[in-house]
């Protein structure tokens, strides 16, 4: 048998809107109380301020929970992380893959997601759906914890933001890969545009700062809608 803050933890729906605070900000369920074995906002934590408490992230419209968290709870040898913000995750439930990958001979025990070697699943719902079918021990690999690893402290001044809560509809994640800020994954179709109204391109921008500060920076077009009217206009000294 499942214990029950396992089972509510694999079967819970995280990110949906609190329907206690409805009407306020942030109030995305992605906190998980160990004890109710219930998912809830940032706002609700006063109703749990003596339970232990653990944090829920979300990648790629999957959920996913810091390792150094969950291996405090259950044994998460042999499922695959992932890093993401410098961190390692581990998804609660499986995301399935056909096998199409020609060349890769590992693959998750229980829904064959392509993996690397040595991990054998994918998920930790894949783990624990794997031992229970296979009549394994499950309660060996579920550990003692101490509460105050997951205090409401951990929650003082958190603050949601896109990196912490991120939905991202672009492609597969490879294990270990870092998820880069929102910006600089789009860095480079940014490179060549003109920016706004005042005409300056990014490369025009690199010439500046190769210039240094010698007071005249050639190449600067400033568009029309930029000039104030009657102000004379003065061409470079030779």
């Amino acid at each position: 048998m499942k214990p029950a803050w396992l089972e509510g933890l694999m079967g819970e729906t995280f990110f949906a809107g609190c329907g206690a605070h409805e009407n306020r900000r942030k109030n995305e369920k992605n906190i998980f109380c160990l004890d109710c074995c219930q998912s809830f906002c940032l706002h609700c934590l006063p109703s749990h301020r003596s339970h232990p408490l653990l944090q829920v992230r979300r990648y790629v419209y999957h959920d996913v929970v810091r390792l150094d968290d969950l291996e405090k709870l259950i044994d998460c040898s042999y499922i695959q992380p992932y890093t993401i913000n410098s961190a390692k995750v581990i998804f609660l439930n499986q995301r399935a893959q056909s096998r199409s990958c020609k060349g890769s001979s590992n693959f998750c025990f229980n829904c064959d997601r392509i993996l690397q070697d040595p991990f054998h699943f994918c998920s930790l719902s894949c783990k624990v759906d794997h031992m229970v079918y296979q009549g394994e021990d499950l309660p060996s690999i579920l550990y003692r914890f101490d509460e105050s690893d997951f205090a409401l402290s951990q929650f003082e001044g958190l603050q949601m933001d896109s990196s912490d809560l991120l939905d991202d509809d672009g492609g597969q994640i490879t294990p270990n890969s870092i998820l880069e800020d929102p910006l600089q994954l789009k860095g480079s179709s940014y490179s060549n545009i003109t920016m706004g109204s005042s005409g300056i391109s990014h490369d025009t921008d690199r010439r500046m700062k190769k210039k240094g500060s010698t007071g005249f920076l050639p190449g600067i077009v400033l568009s029309l809608s930029s000039r104030r009217k009657g102000a004379p206009h003065r061409s470079p000294l030779s």
